[in-house]
């Protein structure tokens, strides 16, 4: 599928996959295809940025291929690994055999046929449906020679791999990082990016994104999840639920026959929203009551 040819038209193709996307981060996705930059979105967790990937990829046709970033993460991990079990097999049977030359056998171990390609490899492979997403989560969890490598791997679209050589993709996959803010990455690979925050919705979007998400719930239902949701991040916890937290619960209620929100509900199911015990034990009770009389009182308001 060809690219988008106007930020309408981003908006529409990825309202067709269920994703409710502002203006703003359409402008900067359509600034990204047609330039063929990286997008780098930064933004709390749970607020939609990894799913943005997974819808893009869907909506053009297109291969997702994930990186999903970690602590000691390094470049022959994002890139590629040789198969050993599968060479020492190999090793075993060319020794009973007397076949193979050691030189022969060496060029034959380290050629195609024993090679595992990490995301950043396949990402670089020609492909019939086109040039892949390629989704590097996470960003902030790896550490900076692992981005000083992403930085050069970003600017050529190339990897080397000593055996084989250098790689070059014939067409540059669509790049998208993420990070979650928990240290600031480096203004050099932020440079090679187009960048988008990704805030929390207001909550017209929020409704929207729920009603897109789980269109079984009920529009009074939605109304009242929304608002409670909206309210409880004005409080002071550790961790304010997402928009995926809030799609979470909605299933969860809709799972348990709810057909309008109350403070029993509400304590049973809390753990949904949020994910620290301390969190939940400041909102149960009569926070969560006193939250829950302004939430109706605001779903009251909502178109």
């Amino acid at each position: 599928m060809e690219y988008p040819d106007s930020i309408d038209a981003v908006q529409e193709s990825l309202a067709r996959e269920n994703y409710v996307c502002g203006r703003a981060l359409a402008t900067v996705v359509f600034l990204s295809l047609r330039l063929g930059r990286p997008l780098f979105l930064e933004g709390e967790a749970g607020t939609g940025k990894t799913e943005i990937a997974k819808t893009l990829a869907r909506a053009l046709g297109r291969p997702l291929i994930r990186l999903q970033c970690y602590e000691g993460l390094d470049a022959s991990s994002a890139v590629y690994d040789w198969n050993f079990p599968a060479q020492m097999i190999a090793i075993r049977t060319a020794e009973a055999a007397g076949g193979s030359t050691r030189e022969g056998l060496q060029e034959e171990l380290f050629g195609p046929d024993y090679l595992i390609e990490r995301p950043l490899l396949q990402a670089m492979r020609p492909s019939d449906a086109g040039a892949p997403v390629l989704l590097i989560d996470e960003l902030d969890r790896t550490d900076e020679p692992f981005e000083a490598f992403l930085l050069e791997a970003l600017s050529d679209f190339q990897v080397t791999i000593p055996e084989l050589g250098t790689i070059k993709a014939p067409e540059p996959p669509i790049v998208i990082l993420t990070s979650n803010r928990t240290r600031e990455v480096h203004d050099a690979l932020k440079r090679r990016c187009l960048y988008h925050w990704v805030d929390y919705p207001d909550v017209q979007r929020e409704l929207d994104i729920l009603q897109a998400r789980v269109p079984e719930a009920s529009l009074q239902l939605s109304k009242e999840v929304i608002a409670f949701v909206q309210s409880l991040r004005t409080e002071d916890v550790f961790k304010k639920p997402g928009v995926a937290e809030t799609i979470d619960w909605a299933k969860c209620l809709l799972a348990l026959d709810v057909i309008s929100l109350t403070p029993e509900v509400i304590s049973d199911t809390l753990g949904a929203l949020l994910k620290y015990q301390d969190d939940i034990q400041r909102i149960q009770g009569s926070e969560a009551s006193r939250l829950l009389e302004e939430a109706k009182a605001q779903a009251k308001e909502m178109v």
